[in-house]
């Protein structure tokens, strides 16, 4: 009888066995499935939750109310999109004129424009189930030029939606193109003289210097609509002195692009400039869609120009007011700066607007890469309004990098208008980044921190933190993240620094100009002078006063070393740059 005994013994433990599992299944299946939403550490969520969407002309997730299954939410960090803020995408103006012995405007080097041109680790530590998540790193590091130490904290941009699963919506899409005499100018010259005059660039290696800034536009244009699909729809505005409609919004699927394709690579420039006259044209092509579903549309103007408008208002009430006011009703905008005199000091004041961003492009091929790879991210805005309160006796935010609106910031208060989705690699985010440079006022004191943001829909999201920032002898960075951010703050605050200073040598006095040189002292105004309009860019050569000179000396070593820690090698280019500015 030993043998039934030990026969039934081995059955009742795989049917305990048996019953424990489904107690456990059904459990889980309750936890997921039931009225309330819960987090994968077993908290509830009292907040928004997400959901794949069925249409593939969605991005693939919507927001619904806590207590709905959660479909699309990643359980890596490696397999989901980031996010990067709007505003400036590159710093090519910056790099280029300097290439060419210009001496650039400070404008042309934005902090956000400089993050996103690099990868981020975002210091995320927890999965990420809702459209943003921010996470936080903390750093103290001494000043290498004055050896003071500095108390940094950043925030890293994270989303929950797969990247399998973005796609952009429906576009109602309007091009605005600049064809005024401006875009005649070559791309192997510099259009403006500080007397009015061109300059020759010495470019003779690059085919596409060759063409005109038109040809290019034209070109990039081109490139564009091959993006576009079937029931996307799409029209262009021509302007100059005025504006006109060249091709009405319709369907994509119901035009002969090829036609379309022919008809803008013959366009040619002609008159003034009035950018105002060209986004009021483009406005009124949209606003019959203004009020689409966004759950299915997205309403953008794409505005190609050299920036550099000589009639029209830009005002409050003319091109920023419209600008602001398509905003407001879903109509949003990209800036496409065309050549190396394109006036980023007028499109920084844009790209403050929600929605908003820019990108400058130096040559067809340089701009037909940057559609393959982020057309979709740049047409979809998916955060709004992003503010951040900081909550701490010890600590007040001196100073923010990474964001169009750093200088709107208090000692309490980011904020950040908008955030793009943005490509993810070897689990780092590009231009996944904002930075605060903190001060400090007390020991031993921790950061809460209040977000709070929007959704398109206009839905309002909060979450809370909190950031204990230990006693440091030595310096320290939580990860190469906020190492990174600090060290590319730091370079952007030097450069900056010094075309402020470089420039406040020259002087203007009506419409004559001085320049102070360092070796032959005050030059002697010109007998004849050209009176530039306000926002046509003036040349101004290359120039690194000795101070400057022996700073960048040592800004070099320390930039190299740093980036040799960090291990990244794409950093070269800032430190070529360095490297020219300490030889000049």
């Amino acid at each position: 009888m030993k043998v039934p005994n030990d026969f039934a013994e081995v059955m009742l433990g795989v049917i305990s066995i048996f019953v424990l599992m489904t107690f456990t299944v059904v459990n889980l299946w309750y936890l997921f499935n039931t009225q309330d939403s819960w987090d994968f550490t077993g908290n509830r969520i009292d907040d928004w939750v997400f959901e794949q969407g069925g249409d593939g002309d969605n991005f693939g997730i919507r927001a619904l109310k806590s207590g709905t299954q959660m479909f699309g939410v990643s359980e890596s960090f490696s397999d989901t999109i980031g996010l990067a803020v709007g505003g400036a995408k590159d710093i090519n103006s910056f790099r280029e004129n300097i290439a060419n012995d210009f001496l650039p405007i400070p404008t042309d080097m934005t902090y956000e424009g400089l993050f996103y041109d690099y990868y981020f680790d975002t210091g995320q530590q927890e999965k990420c189930k809702e459209l943003f998540c921010p996470s936080y790193s903390y750093a103290v590091s001494p000043d290498p030029l004055s050896d003071e130490d500095q108390y940094y904290l950043s925030v890293g941009l994270n989303s929950g939606i797969k990247e399998a699963d973005f796609s952009r919506k429906k576009l109602n899409l309007v091009v605005v193109l600049d064809i005024s005499g401006s875009m005649s100018s070559p791309f192997n010259k510099y259009y403006y003289d500080q007397f009015g005059n061109r300059q020759e660039l010495d470019i003779e290696d690059e085919e596409d210097f060759e063409k005109s800034k038109m040809e290019v536009a034209n070109e990039a244009v081109v490139s564009l609509l091959d993006h576009l699909n079937g029931d996307d729809r799409f029209g262009i505005v021509l302007f100059e002195s005025d504006a006109h409609i060249a091709k009405p919004l319709n369907l994509v699927a119901d035009v002969n692009m090829g036609a379309i394709k022919d008809h803008i690579l013959e366009v040619h420039p002609q008159g003034g400039t009035n950018m105002e006259a060209g986004i009021k044209k483009g406005t009124e092509l949209l606003e019959e869609y203004a009020s689409s579903d966004q759950d299915e549309y997205e309403n953008r103007i794409i505005f190609l120009t050299d920036a550099m408008p000589n009639t029209g208002s830009i005002s409050k009430d003319g091109l920023f007011g419209l600008a602001n006011d398509n905003a407001d009703e879903n109509m949003y905008s990209t800036f496409i700066g065309i050549g190396l005199d394109f006036n980023t000091e007028l499109i920084e004041h844009l790209t403050k607007i929600r929605g908003a961003n820019y990108y400058s492009v130096h040559s067809p091929n340089q701009f037909k890469t940057r559609l393959d790879d982020e057309f979709e991210y740049m047409v979809t805005p998916l955060v709004f309004d992003l503010e951040l309160n900081l909550v701490a006796d010890g600590y007040d935010i001196e100073k923010v990098y990474g964001s169009p609106e750093a200088d709107e910031a208090t000692g309490e208060i980011m904020r950040v208008n908008t955030l793009f989705p943005s490509a993810k690699q070897d689990g780092q985010t590009k231009g996944g980044l904002v930075l605060l440079k903190l001060k400090k006022t007390a020991d031993n004191a921790s950061l809460n921190l209040n977000v709070s943001y929007e959704d398109r829909r206009g839905s309002q999201f909060t979450n809370q933190s909190e950031i204990n920032i230990e006693e440091r002898e030595e310096e320290y960075f939580q990860n190469n993240g906020i190492q990174k951010g600090i060290l590319l703050a730091r370079y952007a605050d030097l450069v900056k620094n010094w075309m402020v200073d470089e420039r406040e040598s020259e002087h203007t006095i009506g419409p004559f100009f001085w320049r102070a040189d360092r070796e032959v002292g005050i030059g002697v105004p010109p007998v004849v002078a050209f009176e530039l309009g306000k926002w046509e860019r003036q040349s101004s050569p290359l120039v690194v006063s000795d101070h400057y000179q022996n700073m960048f000396i040592d800004f070099y070593y320390y930039f190299e070393g740093e980036m040799e820690n960090i291990d990244d090698d794409t950093m070269q280019q800032e430190l070529d740059v360095i490297e020219k500015l300490r030889d000049y």
